[in-house]
């Protein structure tokens, strides 16, 4: 790892966000709550804030960071589609942008496993599942 012992504790925020095409049908499903693993917008959520937490256990090199906020939205953003946007905060001599990144790729995850039944074709491939712009909008660091 990067050495950052040299470096203050700062304030520092972070926001990615991405989104997972669906068929409408299956938004559908989710608005009328008929999913029958439960709800995949709260269920991400909680997927994604776990993932923040366990960051530096996923990324080799990646420092553990004591996080001081997580904060997962996932909302239905279009007929066929779901947007998640993960912002993550610390005090720490290094940023948060892997564990923004990381809530919002394991948010996205989840809803695919959650929905993955009904987005399914006849010869049970995912033509209409896709996972798209996973990317960081918004990095401050407090000087």
């Amino acid at each position: 790892m990067v050495d950052v012992s040299g470096k203050a504790e700062v304030f520092r925020e972070a926001t990615a966000k991405g989104k997972i095409r669906l068929k409408p049908e299956t938004v559908n499903l989710i608005i009328e709550e008929k999913i029958a693993k439960g709800n995949p917008l709260y269920t991400a959520k909680i997927a994604g804030i776990l993932a923040a937490k366990k960051t530096s256990e996923l990324i080799p090199l990646c420092h553990p960071l004591p996080l001081t906020s997580v904060e997962v939205e996932a909302k239905i953003s279009e007929k066929n589609a779901v947007e998640v946007a993960a912002t993550v905060k610390t005090k720490a001599q290094t940023g948060v942008e892997m564990e923004a990144l990381a809530a919002t790729s394991a948010a996205l995850l989840t809803i695919w496993d959650m929905v993955k039944q009904y987005e399914k074709d006849a010869a049970g491939q995912y033509p209409n599942t896709a996972i798209e712009k996973i990317h960081v909008v918004k990095k401050m660091k407090q000087v």
